[in-house]
């Protein structure tokens, strides 16, 4: 069993507050807009990352992350990617793809809403975490944890934080 912290749109933005849920994780996975590296080496100082780069991500971050990154963690095939769309609506660079080849769980970050929602049709949850950084026109910042045991996905909680802008 793993458990995982998934967060998104850090824009440069990284605080003992998200630091404090990621030593809890077993491992740690950022859906994109990091921002600044500092942002992920402060992560990986404490727990292994998987992540992608975000739109507004510079050449140096794109070098360290791939657009797309699917793996299996346990039993379970995950595929993020930053910009990706959800059930019903899949962004047209990943659409033919999912349809092809759906994974377990798909994530997704960019939006800045956080999401978790059945894709019935391709037999897969869909999960956008939010935004974990103060940059943006989201209300609050969130972020999800989750355990993934073999194929099933459990214990999932989303962490809001109360203030979007921290005295921090």
């Amino acid at each position: 069993m793993k458990k995982i912290l998934l967060l998104s749109d850090t824009h440069s933005y990284i605080d003992n507050d998200i630091l404090k849920y990621v030593k809890q994780a077993d491992e740690v996975w950022h859906a994109g807009d990091i921002g600044d590296l500092k942002v992920t080496d402060a992560i990986k100082e404490l727990k292994p990352l998987r992540g992608v780069y975000g739109n507004i991500d510079n050449s140096e971050i794109r070098l360290e992350f791939p657009e797309n990154n699917r793996f299996m963690c346990e039993d379970l095939d995950v595929w993020i990617t930053h910009i990706g769309g959800y059930p019903k609506a899949y962004n047209i660079r990943v659409r033919e793809e999912i349809k092809a080849n759906p994974p377990k769980l798909f994530i997704t970050g960019h939006s800045h809403i956080l999401k978790v929602m059945p894709d019935n049709k391709l037999n897969l949850l869909h999960m956008n975490p939010g935004a974990a950084g103060k940059h943006g026109f989201h209300k609050a910042r969130t972020m999800l944890r989750f355990t993934i045991d073999g194929k099933k996905i459990d214990n999932l909680e989303v962490i809001e934080f109360p203030e979007r802008y921290p005295k921090s």
